[in-house]
């Protein structure tokens, strides 16, 4: 049996509704959006820079050590799941937005589907010209399969999810007394952490790296499909209007943030110490270590979401910088690509290639300053009423 998204409005059947309003959008989801493009920047940027994953320096020295630590603890595998819960719960936002309004259950599934077979294309396009490690065409791919299977479910079917993840959890204990077990083992000679390379970010040529960009997109999309499990977390949080009013979630809110925010950051710590260079052990420890990291990153995307739904319920009045980063989150997928040509312009070693002296200081400093200069365009935009030239671009295609 399945149950709709919520009760209609008594509105005469249409076809659809156009894009949100900027009165209808909760703060929340904006400003997390907004605030977690740094990370997503301080992740890729560092890829940029040394051509290759995780982004660390190999041999730190100095506040070096300190860069690859607080990396490989809040940042890598920490980021992209925040997105993941937010594209999950950004789906039944905008169900939900076109049901309310008359438009048809067929109606509102026609509208998920075209919206995701166009990122899907805006995918593939980024992938192509920018940057292989684009998230846009898994985004695409899951919100159709979301839209066709999960979206329209009654609530007990939807709490599989919290038994899938409550599952994960007790994986990911049982993946960290694994890497316990290989650190306190660890005999051989110590290993240091060192970056898989990414030819497409290390070729001299556009058109070279744009060859490169052709075979490993394809194997990385394979890879990030899987984190369905994780957009589907986010559809259970907007079932719930998680967001649009915190406060009246706080108790929920805390206890997500202070058990998942404890598990990817305690799972990042044994990476985080060798990548440091404070923690010395052998090449099989190392690899434990990298899987638990990977692992208990998942946890990172309910975290970090609860953690900000915290934060907005505290807010009282809108400062200057809230205003102006959820300015960049109504304008994340604008950000996102902005992001990927700037790496491109700055980084790549056929452009500006600014990769001197210590190129983890690099990456961090030209993340920032991408980041703040996205998030003045943004706010200037709203100023101006204008959405942002991706999502004007996409709701084109759409509506």
């Amino acid at each position: 049996m399945t149950t709709t998204l919520s009760t209609p409005v008594d509105h005469p059947s249409t076809d659809h509704r156009g894009p949100v309003t900027g009165r209808e959008r909760a703060l929340a989801p904006d400003l997390i959006r907004g605030a977690m493009l740094l990370l997503i920047g301080l992740a890729n940027s560092a890829n940029f820079a040394f051509a290759g994953q995780p982004g660390v320096e190999s041999t730190p020295h100095g506040f070096e050590r300190i860069l690859n630590f607080l990396k490989l603890t809040f940042v890598d595998a920490r980021a992209y799941p925040v997105f993941a819960v937010m594209f999950g719960y950004g789906l039944v936002q905008l169900a939900r937005r076109q049901q309310t309004s008359g438009a048809t259950p067929s109606a509102v599934r026609r509208i998920l589907v075209k919206r995701n077979a166009w990122l899907i294309a805006f995918g593939v396009a980024h992938a192509t010209l920018l940057y292989f490690g684009d998230f846009l065409g898994a985004y695409g791919v899951v919100g159709i399969v979301c839209a066709l299977v999960l979206l329209n479910r009654g609530d007990k079917f939807h709490r599989i999810v919290l038994a899938l993840w409550a599952f994960m959890a007790l994986e990911t204990l049982f993946i960290a007394a694994k890497a316990v077990a290989s650190i306190v083992s660890s005999s051989g000679p110590a290993h240091s952490l060192t970056n898989s390379p990414n030819p497409s970010l290390a070729a001299t040529s556009y058109f070279g790296s744009l060859v490169d960009r052709l075979h490993e997109y394809p194997l990385h999309m394979a890879s990030v499909l899987p984190f369905i499990i994780i957009v589907w977390l986010g559809i259970w949080a907007a079932r719930k209007q998680l967001l649009e009013n915190p406060g009246a979630h706080k108790t929920l809110l805390t206890r997500v943030a202070a058990v998942c925010l404890g598990i990817t950051f305690v799972g990042g710590l044994p990476l985080a110490l060798i990548g440091a260079g404070w923690m010395h052990v052998d090449q099989a420890a190392v690899d434990s270590a990298s899987l638990l990291s990977h692992v208990s990153g998942m946890f990172g995307g309910p975290g970090y979401v609860a953690l900000f739904g915290l934060i907005v319920a505290r807010i009282r009045k809108q400062s200057l910088p809230v205003r102006a980063i959820s300015a960049l989150g109504q304008r994340s997928l604008s950000g996102y690509l902005f992001q990927s040509v700037s790496w491109m312009i700055l980084l790549a070693p056929f452009t500006l290639d600014l990769r001197f002296g210590s190129t983890a200081y690099t990456a961090a400093l030209v993340a920032i300053g991408v980041w703040l200069g996205s998030v003045i365009g943004a706010y200037a935009m709203s100023r101006r009423s204008y959405r942002g030239p991706a999502e004007t671009l996409l709701r084109r295609l759409v509506y």
